[in-house]
């Protein structure tokens, strides 16, 4: 599991931002005293840092120059602050990417998961449930020797299945993680979306690999 690191002093956003993280598979950890930032998460263990420019007495342009100093995991700067000038000095400094509040969830999400790749692309590449394969990179599901491509609301289905494995997820929980909030997606188009994928499943032999869980959701 990947672990995210939080650089946020506005503990609503921090706690926000937690909560998406861990909701979608990764483990978050998250600072809540900024006197000495960069000594403080010397101890800590994480492969990705969302940072805040406006920190409390210091900014995060120089937090994140003195952790480039000691590493070169990825920074995607979070941050209210949104001129070109921020932008430029974000690179300047060493950050990865940049991203204004407020965010879209999915394109943080996505930025995340491209620096993840990116930073260590031999760790990154599928995900595996009793022996079938969710391909991280081509957006397919491959059993035994045969594979299916999936459209791209049918890999989110499979991700989120893949990171929950072993858990039931209600359709509700499907819909406010798994669309946008400003879009309405009802439960009839979720089990469309549902029945479509179990389709491309049965074909290459994975029979019931999507279980329906009486009044709870689904599960693989």
């Amino acid at each position: 599991m990947y672990s995210i690191l939080i650089i946020e002093d506005d503990k609503a956003i921090r706690d926000e931002l937690a909560v998406l993280l861990e909701s979608f598979g990764y483990r978050a950890v998250a600072l809540d005293k900024f006197e000495n930032v960069v000594e403080d998460i010397k101890g800590l263990s994480y492969n990705l840092i969302l940072l805040d420019i406006n920190l409390p007495n210091q900014n995060g342009f120089d937090v994140c120059r003195k952790i480039r100093e000691i590493n070169n995991v990825p920074i995607i700067f979070v941050t209210s602050r949104n001129s070109e000038q921020d932008e430029l000095k974000s690179i300047i400094t060493g950050g990865s990417d940049f991203i204004t509040k407020p965010y879209n969830k999915y394109i943080l999400l996505e930025k995340i998961k491209r620096k993840l790749k990116e930073s260590n692309p031999t760790n990154y590449k599928e995900l595996v449930v009793r022996d079938v394969v969710l391909d991280l990179h081509l957006s397919l599901i491959r059993y035994k020797d045969h594979e299916v491509e999936l459209t791209r609301n049918e890999f989110r289905i499979m991700y989120y299945l893949f990171l929950n494995a072993g858990n039931d997820i209600s359709k509700e929980k499907f819909m406010e993680d798994l669309w946008n909030d400003k879009f309405y997606i009802d439960e009839n188009i979720l089990c469309v979306n549902i029945n479509r994928v179990r389709k491309k499943l049965e074909d290459i032999g994975l029979h019931n690999f999507i279980k329906t869980v009486r009044g709870r959701g689904y599960r693989i």
